[in-house]
């Protein structure tokens, strides 16, 4: 503890005497101060004790010492020491009722104590408190150390943590989902807090937000009641070396961290953070290796990519698996600021990784205080939570009066753009991690390619994800082409293929990429290769390319019909729709059938092409449809 105006009085060397404030001596002291100056006021930082000997003041003036006592104490002056026996013999009672009226503790110090003891006591009882802080901190470290090592991991440390705070601690994985918490019960009040946990994530790292402040609840064994579960002190933490979160930690305290306290959280991030964050070299290695396996796969080698894979995916291999991919289309913001970031911001991507597309893919290989500092994943996860590719998932809403400060790199209280791939793949990884899956994650420029368990956890997770996505657009279909731009936050789209195994990877490759280019054109996040053959084949003329040769095609049709010598197009689509058959069209059109029988003539002269032959019915047909779904958008 750090020293208080009770612990100098009963200081025996001191000798002091307490003349007004009783009430108040369990103040704690932040330093002693000399000062003979009629208004010290300025030089004042706030937790002081105000030694003085009144040789500058009116004391004798009950009006001056009113004034003079409520300043000190306005400036957060915590008690004033008068010497006696160097002007006044006693204290003046002025001065005196001046500190009973605004209780500010006043202390008599005799003639034979001088100021400097005070001052080297105080100093000394800070050096102390200090001296415990750093001690214990570094007891609290070896401790969690030992924790984190040990077999229970995470969650014995967390346990320690929390006895260290006198509160509760709970960890967070990169989607934001609670996987461990101490005591038992601080997982519902965690679960609590995951809108905080969202806004911190889409922070750039490190960062930490403080929710609350208010008396709550300490680490006693049981939850306490609900009113005052909500009233602690809450600060999140970010977890991971780099600008992306792998993680947060929450620690729940009654009261503001000490110092000691201090110590071990940074301690318990620091250990949390070597547990979620692996070393570029081997981040980059684990990403080499799983493209080096993708890549046989595609190129039809199953025996030679499930021994090079081993045990870090070997268990993928053994069973149906599906293919994903994911990218962001080209010419939204996302993808603009990921052209733009700088290198650092990104973990490297994997050396060699499957760049070829589907035709060269089978032969190529309450209160709330938000700070920012500055500050990388791997291709897989076993159950470790470890993110992916680099980038960066309800709650109790934090209280008023937000105050945030932004490092380099952020606007103040404006979080930097989500990356839509690294969100999905840590989304799956987390998944996967809670229930020991392996997966397999490539990064491949601006996609994203995944190989996941059929039926797994990460592939739920990802159709969970794209199910979230969708219901924020407020819109299930909305097409748009390969270079079109997207609103942010729905610039990602997904395909998954039928479920495979190693042999028929590459057919898998090509199914996922089929899917994903109906995704793409039905705007839609995901879509299962299962899906592409159900609905109407319609919606995939909407492509600019389609509708550019229907409009060639028709064009001298509708250049005729334009000069009023007769409806040469809507005779077509009437002949057509009926399947050749005169006389149900003619009556469609209310016309003669040998009218319709002269313009189809006429048709076929403007087009230099015969109806007779099934592949231009079938193409007229076609770029019909597609003018047609042209006007109606």
């Amino acid at each position: 503890m750090p020293p208080t105006l009770a612990s100098l009085v009963r200081h025996p060397g001191l000798k002091l005497s307490v003349l007004a404030g009783e009430d108040r001596l369990e103040t704690p002291v932040r330093w002693a101060h000399v000062s003979e100056l009629a208004d010290p006021v300025p030089y004042m930082d706030g937790g002081e004790l105000l030694l003085i000997t009144a040789m500058q003041l009116k004391a004798e003036d009950p009006d001056e010492m009113s004034r003079y006592v409520r300043r000190l104490v306005g400036a957060g002056v915590v008690g004033l020491g008068f010497a006696l026996g160097v002007k006044y013999d006693e204290v003046p009672l002025a001065l005196a009722e001046a500190a009973k009226e605004e209780g500010l503790p006043l202390l008599g110090v005799p003639r034979r104590t001088p100021f400097i003891a005070i001052s080297k006591a105080v100093s000394a009882a800070i050096a102390a408190d200090q001296y415990r802080a750093v001690t214990a901190g570094f007891e609290a470290q070896r401790e969690l150390t030992r924790a984190a090592i040990g077999a229970e991991g995470p969650a014995a440390l967390l346990a320690r943590l929390a006895s260290h705070v006198d509160g509760w601690a709970a960890l967070y994985d990169a989607s934001g989902s609670v996987v461990a918490a101490a005591p038992d019960w601080a997982a519902r009040r965690a679960a609590r807090l995951v809108t905080d946990v969202e806004r911190l994530r889409s922070c750039p790292g490190p960062a930490s937000i403080v929710v609350g402040g208010g008396g709550g609840a300490g680490a006693t064994g049981a939850e306490p009641a609900e009113d005052t579960a909500v009233a602690d002190r809450v600060e999140l933490q970010s977890l991971g070396t780099g600008r992306r979160t792998r993680g947060v930690l929450a620690v729940g305290t009654g009261a503001p961290l000490g110092t000691a306290e201090r110590y071990a959280v940074h301690s318990a991030v620091a250990l949390l953070t070597l547990t979620t964050e692996r070393s570029r070299a081997l981040r980059e290695a684990e990403q080499r290796l799983g493209a080096a396996v993708l890549r046989m796969l595609l190129a039809g080698e199953p025996d030679h990519a499930r021994a090079v894979a081993g045990r870090l995916y070997g268990g993928l291999l053994d069973a149906p698996f599906r293919m994903l991919v994911a990218e962001v289309p080209s010419g939204g913001a996302v993808h603009q600021a990921r052209m733009a970031s700088s290198p650092a911001d990104e973990a490297p991507a994997p050396a060699q990784a499957p760049a070829e597309r589907p035709a060269d893919a089978a032969t190529a290989g309450t209160g709330t205080s938000v700070s920012t500092g500055t500050g990388a994943g791997t291709g897989r996860s076993t159950g470790s939570g470890t993110g992916a590719v680099p980038g960066t998932g309800p709650g109790t809403a934090p209280g008023a009066g937000a105050t945030m400060a932004a490092g380099a790199g952020a606007a103040v209280g404006e979080p930097e753009p989500a990356d839509p791939l690294a969100t999905l793949a840590d989304t799956m990884e987390a998944a996967a991690a809670r229930t020991g899956e392996s997966v397999l994650v490539v990064p491949d420029g601006e996609r994203l390619i995944v190989l996941a368990p059929d039926g797994g956890s990460a592939v739920e997770a990802c159709a969970e994800h794209a199910r979230a996505v969708e219901s924020r657009r407020g819109t299930k279909a909305r097409p748009r082409g390969r270079g079109a731009a997207a609103p942010h936050g729905d610039e990602l789209v997904i395909g998954l293929s039928a479920p495979a195994g190693p042999i028929a990877a590459a057919a898998a490759y090509r199914q996922a990429e089929q899917a994903l280019s109906v995704a793409r054109r039905r705007g839609r996040m995901l879509v299962e290769h299962e899906q592409v053959a159900a609905g109407s084949v319609l919606p995939l003329l909407a492509d600019d390319a389609v509708r550019a040769f229907a409009d060639g095609m028709l064009r001298a049709l509708y250049e005729h019909d334009a000069t009023g010598r007769g409806d040469l197009v809507a005779s077509l689509r009437a002949w057509l729709s009926r399947h050749g058959q005169w006389d149900a069209a003619a009556a469609d059109l209310g016309v003669h059938r040998h009218t319709l029988r002269y313009r189809m003539r006429r048709v076929e002269e403007i087009l230099g092409r015969s109806l007779d032959d099934p592949d231009v019915r079938m193409e007229l047909w076609l770029a019909l449809k597609a003018t047609a779904s042209c006007t109606s958008t």
